[in-house]
């Protein structure tokens, strides 16, 4: 791909939801279960069950409640993930160094890959996962195989759920439009 040949852009509200796909999933999911949850809760308050029964419903529902908005956040985060690979493969080509960005978790390789895809790189950044090792169901994160401890540190936060806003440096649909000129 050279810097004039974009090829055919996709609405960002449609790459947004392809970015986070897996995380959409989980936070219906998420909201299914809260409404489960729910209910059980409802029910045993209604009926005067022990302190306990209703302690442990409340609990699943508000750890399940949660989830629906840190997935939420996890999407916004590889959302601006996707921005930014897609400006560096946009700027400087394939690297694997750009790759490697994003190879920590299922979500940023998506990321990744969808931001590639779209500039028509898919095939080299699915090559270079390949190369180093990713299989398709490495869904958790290596970082918390490698680091047990991870919720507690900074980093995580900051990386996974909040991530600042990255404006794009470059029109991708206005590159494509002009290209077809």
């Amino acid at each position: 791909m050279t810097k004039e040949q974009v090829p055919k852009q996709p609405h960002p509200i449609v790459s947004y939801f392809r970015v986070g796909r897996l995380l959409y999933y989980s936070m219906f999911l998420f909201v299914l279960e809260s409404w489960v949850f729910y209910v059980m809760l409802s029910n045993a308050i209604e009926n005067n069950a022990a302190w306990w029964v209703i302690f442990f419903w409340l609990w699943c529902f508000g750890f399940s409640f949660v989830h629906i908005f840190l997935v939420m956040a996890d999407g916004w985060s590889r959302y601006q993930n996707y921005k930014r690979a897609k400006d560096l493969f946009y700027a400087h080509g394939y690297k694997d160094r750009i790759a490697r960005l994003y190879i920590a978790s299922k979500c940023q390789r998506n990321a990744a890959l969808e931001a590639a895809k779209e500039l028509g790189l898919e095939a080299e950044v699915q090559a270079y996962y390949r190369k180093v090792g990713v299989k398709w169901w490495h869904y958790i994160p290596y970082f918390m195989i490698q680091d047990p401890l991870f919720f507690i540190r900074k980093h995580f936060w900051n990386r996974t759920f909040l991530e600042k806003n990255y404006v794009p440096k470059y029109n991708y649909r206005k590159l494509y439009l002009q290209a077809l000129a």
